[in-house]
């Protein structure tokens, strides 16, 4: 299992399209991918999931990947909130 801590940058938070784009990223990898926001866990591969975190800026958010692809599958999704989902 791998765990990255990342925060939200871009201003609007994770809506519609960010949560598009971690879905379809994650759904590349065989691992199981996961976000996690305090207590709440949800699948990176599960559009709903991930809106319903309300994840908003400077929220942190845990990335976690279990599976044979974990390491590539974490750096992926934080590439994505690193580069502010190519939102600014």
């Amino acid at each position: 299992m791998v765990e990255k801590t990342t925060v939200i940058k871009n201003r609007a938070g994770i809506h519609a399209r960010p949560a598009a784009l971690i879905v379809q990223t994650a759904g590349k990898f065989a691992s199981k991918v996961s976000l996690q926001k305090g207590d709440d866990t949800i699948n990176a591969k599960s559009i709903m999931g991930i809106i319903t975190l309300g994840a908003g800026f400077g929220t942190e958010i845990r990335i976690i990947a279990d599976g044979e692809d974990e390491t590539d599958a974490v750096d992926a999704i934080e590439r994505l909130f690193l580069t502010r989902f190519e939102e600014e």
